[in-house]
């Protein structure tokens, strides 16, 4: 699958991605007044671990997931997390919550001294896990989200891109060692 004829485009009226599709949750709030969209976090999930597809992440995300359903899932911790938008591994784009909110991606995290990612930041997703490499349309349209999101929020700068592992160290380590970030990089 390449990448659309079309760039991606924020409809920044709405904080909507146009072409993805939309999943909304309730798991969002507003972003505290005057804190502006400064920082991408890219992160990485599957459920259940390292299985791909399958209705879960939007069920998570959506505080829909049967606990019983798979093992797994009972030893998530119960409470509210969202994101602001998925990337299978096919390439879909799936929206959750619209860029201006803030989601709840991060948790206890801190940027280069400033605490509070979820407050300034926006979320990203990839379908997969740490040890496992990433599809390559993932990369291209991981470039066309940033690009995008560049283009919609003036506030964002290339240089303000970090891992879920750099903002809350020792907690989390996605997006993990199998994602290629000089690739990623030079692709921008």
């Amino acid at each position: 699958m390449a990448e659309p004829a079309q760039p991606l485009r924020v409809d920044v009226a709405t904080g909507l991605l146009l072409g993805a599709r939309q999943v909304l949750t309730d798991h969002f709030d507003e972003r505290p007044p005057g804190a502006g969209i400064e920082l991408i976090v890219i992160h990485n999930i599957s459920l259940p671990p390292a299985q791909f597809g399958g209705p879960w992440i939007d069920r998570l995300f959506t505080g829909h997931l049967p606990r019983a359903a798979h093992p797994f899932f009972a030893t998530i911790p119960p409470g509210r997390v969202s994101t602001h938008l998925l990337l299978r591994r096919r390439g879909e784009l799936v929206q959750y919550v619209p860029f201006s909110n803030r989601a709840w991606h991060a948790g206890r995290s801190s940027y280069r001294g400033r605490a509070e990612c979820n407050d300034y930041s926006v979320g990203v997703e990839l379908e997969g896990t740490d040890d496992l490499p990433f599809e390559e349309i993932q990369y291209v349209r991981l470039t066309g989200v940033v690009r995008a999101l560049l283009a919609a929020y003036p506030s964002l700068s290339r240089e303000h891109i970090a891992g879920h592992s750099d903002v809350a160290p020792g907690r989390k380590t996605d997006p993990g060692d199998a994602f290629d970030w000089p690739r990623f990089r030079t692709s921008l």
